[in-house]
Order: C-alpha cells, then structure tokens, then sequence
C-alpha cells in the first residue's frame, strides 16, 4: 500500500488579474522527501509556497498538507510546516539567543522544552559561539542559519524554504544543505525552491517550473534523460558566430554557452556531422547534460510549441 503523501496540490491556480501566476500545478511530496521547485524569476516559485502553507488563497484547486486540507484547515497547517521565506523576520538588534527565545515565545514553547531543544539546534548549525552576537552583526549564512532555527522551534513536519541560499557564499550554502540532510534522516520533508541548478541536483526530486507551469517532475538523474534530443558539447574558433549560426538551423532546440564551449541540443534525424562541418568545430561530441542543459532545451521546447 503505497503512504499518502505529505504535500499534494491538485490543478491549483493563482491568478491576479490577468496573469496567472500558478497555472494547474498538480504535485505530490512523499514524507522525508527533499523536493526542489526550479525555475526563472517570474515563473511561480514563491506563489506555489505561499499557497501551499496557507499564505494566498487559490484561485482554483486544492492543496493538502501533512494530512490537512489548506484551505479548510489552516490553522492545522500551519501548526505542522516551517515556513523561511526569502526575507526571514530576524530582529537585527537582538542577539541570537533573543532572536531564539522570541519566536519561542511566539510558538508558546515551554523554558523546559526550550531548554532541551535549543542547544541540540545551535550544535547542528555549529551556532554556539555567536549567541550573544545581534543578528545584524551576523554573515548573511549565519543569518541563514539563524532563521532556519526560528523556523524548527516548534517541530514542524514539513519545512518549506524560499530560495534559503540566495546570495548565500558557497561554503555557507554547503553547510546549509548538510543541514537539511540531517532534518530529513531525522523524518523532516522539505520543500525548497530554488535558483542554484547545482543545489536541485541535492534533491530527491526535481520540478521544473516556467510561467506558472510545472513542464517537469522527475529525479535528477531521470531529467537529465528526459528528453528525446541529443545533447552536443560543441567548440569552434569562433564561439559566437557558431552559436548564431546554429540557432538558425532546422532541428536545433537550443545553443546556449558553457565555459569555452557551446551546449547544443539537437532533435532526432538532424544530421550533427552536417553541422559540425559547417562550423568548422574542433570538439563536437554527445554528452550528459546537465540540469541546466536541460531546463533550458525544455524551457526552449514548451516556447517552441506554444508558438506553433
């Protein structure tokens, strides 16, 4: 018998005026999943959030979390997710012990509770020695950090997170994500969006998103051969006038640069020796693509075929 998922919306639509912001996302998160919600700015991310914690009534659908009806039962919700979004509420001239007790007090957590709890959250974020730092003397990870503390003290079941690591340093995003790994051998699912192409590869599962559209939903690895056209690494002489060229060949879904060289995906049948020679490349090879290969020859292909 298969668990029923944590997290399910079903054609849930947001609309503001004319724009639809979410278009008929349908999803479903299985409990102690990491799901990453990609995509460019614009495309719905953060709408999808909001409506799944409650936040922003629909405009049609449903949604379900942790057993409960959102719109139904919102105060149930809420009682059972962790919601950061991208401007977490820390208080900047309070120190990281106030900032703590704060939201303690604003979750109704007992000093007993809070007395076992909080040391075992600053030892996981390695934030004991900045308890007494303000929070606005803190690096923006440690803010990071800080308020994925706040965002646990009450025991959610689901941790929704809004782009965490935005302008976040590389190092600071690693401990970060070891962080959220450690959550979820501990039972905890999370829902991240985010616009780090290397941090969706962490995630269990993948949902690519485009003008309130979810065009994809499937693991990293299985998106990588999600598509029917053939991914070319491609380098010439002169990049540039190769890159035009190619995008106006019949067959070609997309060109985009990587590092020195080029990344083409190509349909099935074009001819690749053809365009190799009249490129005059000196590397034309197929590849894996990556995650951003990817999301852009799909974003390129739903364009294609919105057009036609």
């Amino acid at each position: 018998m298969t668990a029923e998922p944590i997290i399910r919306a079903t054609g849930l639509t947001r609309r503001f005026g004319d724009l639809t912001a979410v278009d008929h996302l349908n999803v479903e998160v299985a409990q102690g999943e990491i799901f990453g919600l990609v995509g460019p700015d614009g495309a719905g991310k953060t709408t999808t959030l909001r409506l799944l914690c409650g936040l922003m009534d629909p405009t049609e659908g449903e949604a379900w979390v942790a057993g409960h009806s959102v719109a139904r039962e919102v105060e149930a919700v809420k009682d059972q997710i962790g919601y950061m979004a991208q401007r977490f509420g820390l208080y900047g001239d309070l120190t990281v012990d106030e900032n703590m007790n704060f939201y303690a007090d604003l979750f109704g957590i007992s000093k007993t509770e809070r007395a076992r709890l909080l040391p075992d959250l600053l030892q996981m974020t390695r934030m004991q020695p900045f308890r007494s730092r303000p929070a606005a003397n803190l690096s923006g990870g440690m803010k990071q950090k800080l308020a994925l503390i706040c965002t646990l003290l009450h025991h959610p079941q689901v941790l929704f997170l809004d782009e965490p690591t935005n302008g976040v340093d590389p190092v600071s995003r690693r401990d970060f994500w070891a962080i959220l790994y450690q959550l979820v051998r501990d039972g905890l699912t999370v829902f991240v969006t985010t616009a780090y192409l290397d941090e969706a590869e962490r995630c269990n599962r993948v949902g690519l998103m485009n003008q309130g559209r979810l065009i994809r939903c499937e693991s990293p690895r299985d998106l990588k051969h999600a598509l029917a056209e053939i991914c070319y690494e491609v380098q010439t002489a002169d990049n540039r006038a190769a890159r035009e060229f190619l995008q106006s060949q019949p067959g070609v879904l997309s060109v985009e640069p990587a590092g020195a060289k080029l990344h083409l995906f190509l349909a099935p049948g074009a001819s690749a020796d053809q365009l190799k020679n009249a490129v005059s490349a000196t590397d034309f090879r197929p590849i894996v693509p990556s995650l951003e290969d990817v999301f852009i020859g799909l974003i390129r292909k739903s364009e294609a075929a919105n057009a036609s």
